[in-house]
């Protein structure tokens, strides 16, 4: 087996709350994976681009052994975009582990074990990277998947709201709609999805107010 479908470039292994999707305030170890070809301009993890070091899939569930968590999130950057993702999300469900991936809906996840909890993206016109949006993803996903929209303003909302009906997504999966923060009044998007009678989840980034969007964190 080649190197690419066995070690992973890593930033960071740390422990938190989790602070987004279905799960949020879950204590939660948290996989970051280094790289991603997209480049949102809401982006809180741009430390993540670049840099990072090797690790196989065996070092990595060795360093999971320190803590007493069975909720694991694969994270980025964009984890897919490292091929060897793929097998490192099969040995966690296998090890046992409740297992989430946090994913730009920019890759295929047709790959992707369906024990994980897959929490995809579909990208709004003000990340700037709407056109990246792969949409044949959404015939993957099941009903123990979620959708995420991030939403910066008004037009965001509008477009979200359009991208529902279209791909009939409220039969798909659970829907989440976050407030980008610091962009637009997390109190606005919520009296949007109540006036339209929305069903969909509203979410707040809830590290975001406990740490400030610290690394490790």
């Amino acid at each position: 087996m080649s190197d690419d479908q066995t070690r992973l470039r890593l930033t960071e292994i740390f422990y938190s709350l989790q602070g987004e999707s279905t799960r949020v305030g879950l204590p939660t170890v948290f996989i970051r994976l280094t790289g991603c070809p997209l480049r949102c301009q809401y982006c809180d993890t741009s430390y993540a681009f670049s840099g990072g070091e090797w690790h196989s899939i065996n070092q990595i569930l060795e360093q999971l052994k320190f803590y007493n968590c069975r909720y694991i999130c694969v994270t980025g950057g964009e984890p897919l975009a490292q091929k060897a993702c793929v097998g490192l999300l099969q040995r966690l469900c296998d090890e046992g582990y409740s297992v989430s991936l946090e994913t730009s809906g920019a890759i295929d996840i047709s790959t992707v074990d369906t024990r994980v909890v897959r929490v995809m993206d579909i990208k709004t016109p003000g990340s700037g990277e709407d056109n990246k949006n792969l949409y044949s993803n959404i015939e993957h996903l099941t009903d123990s998947d979620e959708i995420k929209f991030v939403i910066s303003d008004r037009q965001d909302y509008d477009w979200a709201k359009q991208i529902i009906e279209q791909y009939d997504l409220l039969k798909r999966c659970e829907l989440l709609f976050s407030p980008v923060h610091g962009a637009i009044e997390a109190r606005s998007l919520a009296e949007w999805i109540l006036q339209d009678q929305l069903a969909v989840r509203f979410q707040v980034q809830l590290h975001k107010y406990l740490w400030d969007n610290q690394p490790g964190k």
